[in-house]
């Protein structure tokens, strides 16, 4: 995603011809860039912008959807699966159809024309709190999976633990620094998210496995009789139930959210006018998973559903090679997550980039600034990793508020500001709709949060 605004440029169907009239937009593919080292880059693929738009939107929050199903029910919760893939479809078409309008290659250049600086900035605080909490809690779970955790007061063993041992080299800090160096530096170095293309197409061939092995668990489950029937609506019994309802508007938010990279993509297309079939064929993949996954995850484990549904598989799982099945889910899991990292990281560093550096050249073409950066914020990640034992009530508070607004607050916003005049009447109306919903829901869920911690807390101290 390129983090400045973009003086208007001619529209060209196919990249290889484009020309890049402002040199600080980082990152596009121009004769400028290869004079300072790029290869030849002809366009990406739309197999290849595919698989790296729903890498950037599956992520941890498919293990969180589960649960959703155990506050909503199974009817309501698939409902509202592809009830908000739709309305990111939506408000991902406003973001382009508007860029396009204005010649606007980033996302914050967008913001920028519509509320100028002020609106471009926001933007990018936004991008930027999102994602070093998504990678935070990315390397927490990391963490967990392969070392173990005690942060609920159980300890969990992870599966290094459980292989060989307790040892040094199975502890947590050793572990988060190998994988920080072996796999997560090396993917960090990449200029183009273009480059990440194979990594994205294993880590969606991961998550699928993962969909795998929990559907054919349930279904040797649901033939020997061991599955009850699941609840197809939610149960509410009184206000405190119904306002909890509200609670997963956020994890369903963060599970979609991928208008970070949507620019960064389409600036690297061949054919920059399929764009909107690649949100399409993204999101009508990311839901198949995502329903899947909530469908077979809640029957398999009912109204013991944890949050993470990942921690429902360190039990027997009362069927045949059920340590190996368990092992094989947190494996995938683990090398998803590694693999989903880098493309959430891209995003970050170009959006701190833009803040720290806005008036710079193109990051890309700055070595020390890329590596600088780049060793930055790994090491803000690793140290959040390490010193914050839990943060899925920060992760479930960053989904209500700045990845709410990335998602859907600030597309209506520019629909509703209309900078160019080519909004309808039902892009207007569907831009109230969202921000509505979005802050009122995401109002509630918060206010529930905070009414279960505290209760939480004083449960605790009598």
């Amino acid at each position: 995603m390129t983090i400045t605004s973009i003086e208007p440029v001619k529209e060209r169907r196919s990249r290889k011809k484009k020309q890049i009239v402002d040199e600080r937009a980082p990152l596009l593919p121009s004769k400028q860039d290869e004079e300072v080292g790029f290869d030849e880059f002809n366009g990406a693929s739309f197999t290849g912008a595919v698989f790296n738009l729903s890498t950037t939107i599956v992520g941890a929050g498919i293990m969180a959807l589960p649960a959703t199903m155990k506050v909503l029910g199974l009817g309501p919760g698939i409902i509202m699966i592809i009830f908000m893939a739709f309305l990111t479809e939506t408000s991902i078409e406003m973001l382009l159809r508007f860029s396009k309008a204005g010649k606007s290659a980033s996302y914050g250049g967008l913001m920028g024309v519509a509320f100028g600086k002020a609106g471009r900035m926001l933007l990018q605080i936004c991008v930027v709190i999102n994602n070093v909490g998504v990678l935070v809690v990315y390397m927490i779970i990391i963490g967990d999976v392969l070392s173990g955790t005690s942060a609920s007061g159980v300890h969990h063993a992870g599966l290094l633990e459980g292989w060989f041992g307790v040892h040094w080299w199975s502890g947590r800090f050793f572990v988060l620094v190998v994988t920080t160096l072996a796999i997560f530096a090396p993917l960090a170095c990449f200029k183009r998210v273009d480059s990440l293309r194979f990594t994205s197409a294993l880590s969606v061939a991961l998550a699928v496995v993962f969909v795998v092995i929990t559907a054919g668990i349930t279904i040797v489950k649901i033939f020997n009789g061991s599955i009850a029937m699941p609840r197809w609506l939610p149960v509410v019994n009184d206000m405190t139930a119904f306002f909890k309802l509200f609670t997963v508007v956020p994890v369903l938010v963060t599970a979609y959210i991928c208008h970070y990279n949507v620019h960064t993509i389409d600036n690297e297309l061949e054919d920059s006018s399929k764009m909107q079939s690649i949100v399409r064929a993204s999101l009508g993949l990311c839901s198949m998973v995502y329903i899947t996954t909530s469908f077979f995850g809640f029957l398999l484990f009912g109204d013991s559903t944890l949050d993470d549904v990942l921690a429902n598989f360190d039990a027997n799982l009362g069927i045949p090679y059920s340590s190996l099945l368990n092992d094989a889910v947190r494996v995938s899991y683990a090398v998803h997550l590694m693999l989903v990292f880098p493309i959430i990281f891209f995003a970050l560093r170009l959006n701190l980039d833009g803040l720290l550096f806005p008036s710079s050249g193109p990051l890309g073409s700055d070595n020390r600034r890329f590596t600088l950066v780049s060793i930055g914020l790994l090491m803000i990640v690793f140290l959040g990793a390490n010193f914050i034992p839990s943060i899925w009530d920060a992760f479930q508070f960053t989904g209500a508020t700045a990845a709410v607004c990335i998602g859907f607050i600030f597309p209506a916003a520019v629909t509703l500001r209309d900078p160019h005049g080519i909004a309808t009447k039902k892009d207007k109306i569907i831009s109230v709709f969202m921000i509505v919903l979005a802050v009122f829901s995401n109002l509630v869920a918060i206010y529930s949060d905070a009414v279960a911690l505290f209760k939480k807390n004083s449960s605790t101290s009598e």
